[in-house]
């Protein structure tokens, strides 16, 4: 069997459903390939960065990797940024690259650099092909280290002569694994470290979005009562109706579920990683008692200081704290007036500028009321980065997990367009909604016509304020001014056009709801324009600079 032949197989063997990417000369045995499979769909992006920010949303809604495919030089240069953002962000991904023939590798040659150790910093494991029979090892590691807690991204390299050899191996059975769970004796202190609490929190990250993990955290807190913040990464853990939802913190100023951390006795962070909200912004004075439950160890840091720290699988370790909440007969009372009030002052924030009827520009905070109100408890809200992210960040809350993705440890702008693309392609069935900021949109704007092609219809909506608001934002935060940061945009509705998309300009805010309505029953992918008021940008610095100490 021909080498490129079998690294297919063994991606079916795998079951991985889509590779997307830009491919060139040196994979060209790989796309033909490819194109004979039944179940690898390779999908045609316009720059191999939107490709794998494709993979790595479909990695993060699915749980398993998707290809993300670049060729030799500039083509693995173009992936790194989508590839550092979900490794770091913990989705699983599966790069793929071409090489130049091994025979031209020792010297200075065309195209040639040294694309492994490029990627070792961004990714969990990276992988040359040295020898056709290598293929069915090397994948079933890369695929297996990619899924397994943290998951992140792996990259295998296989070079052109590689690819065009003879292959005398086969693809290898996969066995899943179950993870190893907690002793007891560790989650028997974590529990009575919970019991002695007069008034606990929860911290939710990253690896509560799991859906067995997000399951057994909404029975501890039915039982329990104890307010839940999340982190960016983690809303929808918990429903934002349940009276334990706190909402989300990370904006870096105090906010109110900054203050009932404050507030708390004891925090049980729950699937937090660090990149996520650095605990020096939350516990800076590190007095703070602190129960880690997560898959892996903790990261070292002084502002982290672990009282117990409970190591495994995530949802099997809040199984066995439901057991001993149910054992003790729902006998375990806590205070829980800081978390309510809480969850009290960031409602009434968030319900202040529902019936805006303003004309030019739309404040921040309504357009994120009108998104919530068009978007089902299952439909998916992507974030771009850049100011619009720090208000999705507060004001757009969820019913189920991974139901809002946000690039939050690398933050890479540039995300949302492309990503809307994996969600629609994973969910048809479910409203698709990227939001950006015009600067971040239009980076890898040509994904545009990728959308239209393979015929998906998310609809994005474009935040205009012809600036980069959000370093603009800072730097009025830090200096009492900014540097120029302003630009001009295209017609956004004559642009919609051009790639096929339905065109929509919303200038009154009272028409916006309405507006995203008929965006989404359109036919085909929309796009939504909104000049935005982001004089609330250094107004909610203010307001959050003098919010009371006591909640």
């Amino acid at each position: 069997m021909k080498a490129s032949d079998l690294f297919v197989k063994c991606l079916e063997n795998e079951n991985i459903e889509f590779v997307f990417g830009v491919p060139g000369e040196e994979n060209a045995d790989l796309m033909m390939s490819l194109s004979k499979s039944d179940s690898v769909r390779f999908v045609l992006t316009r720059h191999e960065q939107g490709g794998a920010f494709m993979a790595e949303v479909y990695g993060r809604l699915t749980g398993n990797p998707a290809g993300a495919l670049g060729t030799l030089g500039p083509g693995a240069t173009n992936l790194m940024t989508g590839v550092a953002d979900a490794n770091m962000d913990r989705a699983p991904m599966l790069v793929i690259t071409g090489q130049a023939d091994t025979e031209r590798l020792h010297k200075e040659s065309h195209q040639v650099m040294d694309v492994v150790s490029m990627f070792k910093p961004v990714t969990k494991w990276a992988q040359t092909v040295f020898h056709p029979d290598n293929i069915p090892e090397i994948i079933r590691k890369a695929v297996r280290l990619a899924r397994t807690e943290k998951p992140g991204a792996c990259m295998i390299e296989l070079p052109e002569d590689i690819a065009e050899k003879d292959a005398s191996t086969e693809p290898i059975p996969v066995r899943r694994f179950r993870r190893p769970v907690p002793d007891d004796k560790i989650v028997n202190r974590a529990f009575e470290a919970i019991k002695s609490a007069k008034r606990p929190i929860i911290l939710a990250g990253n690896g509560c979005i799991r859906r067995r993990a997000s399951k057994q955290l909404r029975n501890l807190v039915e039982k329990t009562g104890i307010g839940v913040v999340s982190t960016f990464m983690a809303k929808g853990c918990v429903d934002m109706d349940s009276d334990a939802c706190c909402y989300t913190i990370g904006l870096q100023a105090k906010d109110y579920p900054a203050l009932a951390i404050e507030q708390s006795d004891l925090i049980i962070t729950l699937g937090y990683d660090m990149v996520e909200y650095h605990p020096k912004l939350w516990n800076p004075d590190s007095r703070h008692r602190i129960i880690h439950c997560d898959f892996i160890p903790a990261e070292i840091d002084e502002n982290y200081p672990i009282e117990v720290e409970v190591v495994g699988d995530l949802a099997h370790t809040l199984w066995m704290l439901n057991e001993r909440i149910d054992a003790e007969g729902g006998s375990l009372e806590f205070d829980h007036t800081h978390t309510r009030k809480c969850r009290a002052a960031m409602k009434a924030d968030f319900e202040q500028h529902a019936e805006d009827d303003t004309e030019g520009a739309t404040r921040p905070q309504k357009a994120l009321w009108d998104a919530r109100q068009v978007m089902g408890p299952e439909d998916i809200l992507l974030s771009d980065v850049g100011a619009h992210k720090m208000w999705i960040a507060r004001y757009y809350q969820c019913h189920e997990p991974n139901t809002c993705l946000i690039p939050n440890g690398f933050c890479s702008m540039g995300f949302a367009l492309p990503g809307a693309i994996a969600a629609s392609l994973v969910h048809p069935d479910r409203r698709v909604m990227a939001v950006c900021g015009d600067a971040g949109f239009l980076m890898n704007v040509q994904e545009m016509e990728t959308a239209k092609r393979i015929g998906v219809n998310p609809v994005v909506m474009v935040w205009q304020d012809n600036a980069y608001g959000l370093i603009a934002w800072k730097q009025e935060n830090q200096f009492g001014s900014h540097t120029d940061l302003a630009f001009s945009n295209p017609d956004w509705v004559k642009l919609a056009e051009s790639f096929g998309w339905n065109g929509y300009f919303c200038e009154r805010s009272k028409d916006l709801a309405a507006t995203l309505e008929e965006a989404f029953n359109a036919d085909g992918p929309s796009l939504v324009a909104v000049p935005i008021d982001y004089r609330e940008n250094m107004l909610l610095s203010k307001r959050l600079g003098n919010i009371a100490v006591s909640i």
